[in-house]
C-alpha cells in the first residue's frame, strides 16, 4: 500500500502549518502568563490551542486510516468516499479525547 505522493506532501504541509500556528498560540500564552493577563483569557487560548490539536490529530488520523487501509494506486477517492474518510476520522478522534 502506498501513498500518492502530491496528497502524502500537502497533507504534511497542512498539518506542519497548523503545529506552528499551535506553537504561535502556545508562546502567545506564555507570554500572557508573563504579562499577568486575566486567567478567562488565558484558558480561552488555552481552549483554542486544544480545539487545533485535536484537528491536526484527526488530520494525521484521517491519513493513517488511509495508507493503511487503502491502495491509493488502484483506488481514486471520490467526494462521497473523501466525505465518509473524514467523518470516521472525526468519529475515532472524539473517542480518542476521552
Amino acid at each position: 500500500m502506498s501513498e500518492r505522493p502530491h496528497q502524502s506532501n500537502e497533507l504534511r504541509k497542512n498539518v506542519l502549518a497548523r503545529l506552528r500556528r499551535i506553537e504561535g498560540q502556545i508562546r502567545g500564552i506564555q507570554s500572557m502568563i508573563e504579562a499577568d493577563k486575566d486567567c478567562a483569557d488565558i484558558l480561552i487560548q488555552v481552549k483554542a490551542v486544544m480545539s487545533a490539536l485535536r484537528a491536526a490529530n484527526t488530520m494525521i488520523l484521517k491519513r493513517y486510516i488511509v495508507r493503511c487501509f487503502m491502495d491509493l494506486d488502484s483506488l481514486d477517492i471520490d467526494p462521497e468516499a473523501e466525505a465518509k474518510l473524514e467523518e470516521l476520522a472525526q468519529t475515532l478522534s472524539s473517542f480518542l479525547d476521552k
